[in-house]
């Protein structure tokens, strides 16, 4: 099975392209946490499938280490994006592409023959909690209160087609990223889990993220939880409506418009590539 490995500030992703020919019942799931495994597979924080698409360039499917399928990434369609234009199935810089949060416009810029980073359209944030899902009785959820591990943290749930939960801390390297990250991500109030981000604010236009991702765990990124910090950060008149995120894998700008759109720019880059042995 031949695949593609990518990575946008290292968060990174086996591809399998699937656009022309579908595999024959193919157990992405199963799939995903075998080729995902960082010991006995080829190693990346998720599987996504190149698929073709009635409503868009194509459709991308992905499946998070563990075999659980995430409605987006921010990181992951950068990729996606720059796959479909050097693999010639899409020769414009601009491009549509299905998700299972709906269909998003990325845009490609390129200096003559040289990609130099994507900007992806992610589209309006959501606030309602039903929609994020979180059981919470404010609308919307900005500096709610949560028990977790012993302690009292206060937090804004958001969703950028996935679910967020941002927390405004002092010092990032202190937090127990896997203990309070998996807690958080598996609270009772998230029916669906969550992505956490712990965030600190640097300056009105910088701020510095960890992130434990739903299904991933600790990630060198997260697009769609940088915008999720930024969007959490203006609210809440921390930062404006434009910043630099720092990410342990690098940075990325995420500029929420006066339009209420939200727009990511960030890197996308090949690791390898190369054929998967198929057992059992």
């Amino acid at each position: 099975m031949k695949f593609v490995k990518m990575q946008g500030l290292g968060n990174d992703f086996v591809f399998l392209d699937h656009l022309e020919r579908l595999a024959a019942s193919a157990d992405y799931p199963e799939l995903a946490r075998r080729m995902c495994d960082r010991h006995f597979g080829i190693g990346a924080d998720g599987l996504i499938i190149v698929l073709p698409s009635t409503l868009a360039d194509a459709q991308m499917r992905i499946y998070n280490a563990d075999g659980s399928e995430a409605e987006m990434c921010g990181n992951g369609i950068r990729c996606f994006a720059r796959y479909l234009y050097d693999a010639g199935y899409v020769n414009r810089l601009e491009q549509r592409i299905e998700t299972l949060a709906g269909v998003l416009s990325v845009r490609l810029h390129v200096r003559g023959e040289d990609f130099l980073e994507a900007t992806v359209d992610m589209g309006e944030p959501i606030f309602a909690p039903e929609r994020i899902p979180v059981r919470a009785e404010l609308d919307p959820v900005v500096n709610a209160e949560l028990t977790v591990e012993g302690q009292n943290v206060h937090f804004t749930a958001l969703s950028m087609g996935n679910p967020h939960c941002v927390i405004f801390v002092e010092d990032v390297d202190q937090v127990d990223l896997a203990k309070l990250g998996r807690a958080i991500e598996r609270h009772p109030l998230f029916p669906r889990q969550t992505n956490v981000e712990f965030v600190r604010v640097d300056s009105p236009q910088e701020i510095t993220m960890r992130v434990w991702e739903r299904g991933a765990g600790a990630t060198l990124a997260c697009g769609t939880g940088a915008c999720a910090a930024l969007i959490a950060a203006a609210l809440s008149d921390r930062t404006k409506r434009q910043a630099t995120v720092h990410l342990p894998g690098g940075d990325l700008t995420i500029e929420w418009r006066i339009d209420r759109r939200v727009y990511l720019t960030g890197p996308a880059e090949y690791v390898c590539s190369g054929e998967y042995l198929v057992e059992g």
